[in-house]
């Protein structure tokens, strides 16, 4: 349960202003459809999830104790740094007529899970698949917390950006990666 809500938590707090949630603006004002926006969504992060945490447990596997853990500890710092700095997203004028091809869904589907690509989300996924050894409630906390960031992107589309202040988001979640970066450094 520990893996679950950690990585929930971290994901959740740390995609508050990142490229995916504002992706989720983005397809949320264009399209109006939230409900194949949210299926998209769901379907990118568990696949994109899944391959990053089946990666964090293979490479968990070959490195000893103590590399593993200085490791995970100087990555989940480095996240928290990363975490500082805005993501932005441009427009991409021809999303619209790739619609009446792909439909919202697989539009969705595509762009989230390239978006995810060596984020610090996916990132974060194969860490915490590294450091709790547990496959599928990382995965599941994971593409809870993507959730929980991007749901509430597509119900409110352009509004949102008005009622979060994105800073303090971001700031909250260097702190929680660092301080979870030293924890493991530093204790295992």
């Amino acid at each position: 349960m520990q893996a679950f809500l950690v990585s929930a938590g971290l994901v959740a707090v740390s995609e508050v202003g990142d490229k995916t949630q504002l992706l989720s603006l983005l397809l949320a004002a264009r399209f109006k459809r939230p409900i194949p926006i949210i299926l998209g969504i769901v379907a990118a992060t568990v696949l994109n999830h899944a391959l990053a945490a089946a990666l964090g447990g293979w490479a968990a596997g070959l490195m000893g104790p103590d590399v593993l853990r200085w490791t995970l500890g100087a990555l989940f710092i480095g996240m928290g740094l990363w975490a500082l700095k805005p993501d932005t997203l441009d427009a991409d004028e021809k999303l619209a007529s790739a619609v009446t091809t792909l439909g919202v869904f697989w539009i969705t589907t595509v762009a989230f899970f390239l978006a995810e690509i060596g984020d610090k989300t996916q990132i974060a996924t194969a860490a915490l698949a590294a450091r709790y050894e547990a496959f599928i409630p990382v995965v599941a906390g994971t593409t809870l917390g993507m959730l929980i960031a991007d749901v509430p992107a597509v119900y409110l589309g352009r509004h949102a950006g008005a009622k979060v202040q994105a800073p303090w988001v971001r700031y909250v979640a260097a702190t929680l990666f660092i301080g979870m970066g030293a924890l493991t450094a530093l204790v295992g």
